[in-house]
């Protein structure tokens, strides 16, 4: 079964969802901080974000908790901007990224992980044809994906079950995939419309603070490849404190992994790097009979 292979080590780890304290922010005690981690499994919250589903659906958060997530990654100069900015108020947040940008900036992909945010996916390509394309198609981007962010990271298990569609365009077939893959599917509770090109910082700042402020709590859509993301999110993360929000990080069940320092791990684990591959199948997905592939090594599956 397509996807199956990347999540079924959570299976039979995960627990309820449960929250944890932060540690401190050394270095800066007035940093806005993270308040708590909540650990959570797609059995208990396989949709969540109020602007596609029903309350019941909903992460535990109280009033003035929200959730900073960032999609369309990784990208530099951006995303390393935001990871500064996140790092020097000791913030943790939730990337969706794209497979392709990924594969492109392993070592930027790695360092947000290593940095303590959670990584999810956000498909291969981002088409915006999820709601068009046949489920076969979707599945593909679905499951290549994975496979380019997981091997940017250089190990299958670090990359967490959760899944953003492209554009919220949203089928009942996606879904119901998604969901025999125990993946949550993320919507938003706020959207800051950082993605339109004539939005400025301070366009950014005021959509979202303005429409948190209405809903108490919830999840934040944000950017990383925005470059006026990256210079709002000083101020975002200022005015959040001001306002007396706390942000919370949700993350997967279980225990976090360690990523093998690919600079000294033995040769055959080494990223990147480049195999023969059969030229009938270049995705991902298909490669499984293949000896040769492509920035994974041959033990890949």
């Amino acid at each position: 079964m397509r996807g199956v292979v990347f999540f079924t080590f959570w299976l039979g780890v995960w627990s309820a969802a449960s929250p944890a304290l932060a540690a401190p922010c050394h270095g800066n005690p007035q940093a806005l901080g993270t308040s708590r981690t909540i650990a959570i499994t797609p059995a208990e919250y396989p949709k969540v974000g109020t602007v596609h589903y029903n309350s019941s659906l909903q992460l535990p958060l109280a009033d003035h908790e929200v959730v900073l997530t960032f999609d369309d990654g990784p990208l530099a100069p951006y995303t390393e901007q935001i990871l500064d900015a996140l790092a020097k108020e000791c913030v943790k947040a939730t990337f969706f990224m794209v497979g392709r940008q990924a594969s492109a900036a392993p070592d930027l992909t790695r360092r947000v992980y290593n940095a303590g945010h959670v990584i999810g996916t956000h498909s291969q390509n981002h088409p915006l044809t999820f709601d068009q394309m046949s489920i076969e198609a979707a599945q593909r981007e679905i499951d290549d994906g994975i496979v380019s962010v997981a091997g940017a990271l250089g190990d299958k298990r670090a990359a967490a079950p959760f899944f953003r569609i492209p554009g919220f365009l949203r089928i009942s077939a996606v879904e119901d995939y998604l969901a025999s893959q125990a993946i949550t599917v993320w919507s938003t509770d706020v959207d800051a419309d950082d993605w339109y090109k004539t939005a400025s910082p301070q366009d950014i700042v005021t959509k979202a603070m303005t429409r948190i402020t209405q809903k108490s709590r919830g999840i934040i859509l944000l950017h990383d490849v925005q470059p006026a993301t990256a210079q709002a999110l000083p101020l975002l993360l200022t005015e959040l404190k001001t306002h007396g929000f706390k942000v919370v990080q949700v993350a997967p069940a279980g225990k976090r992994v360690a990523l093998r320092d690919m600079r000294t791990a033995p040769d055959k684990m080494a990223w990147p790097r480049l195999f023969r591959e059969r030229p009938e199948s270049r995705r991902p997905s298909e490669r499984r009979g293949a000896r040769w592939t492509y920035g994974y090594p041959p033990d890949w599956r």
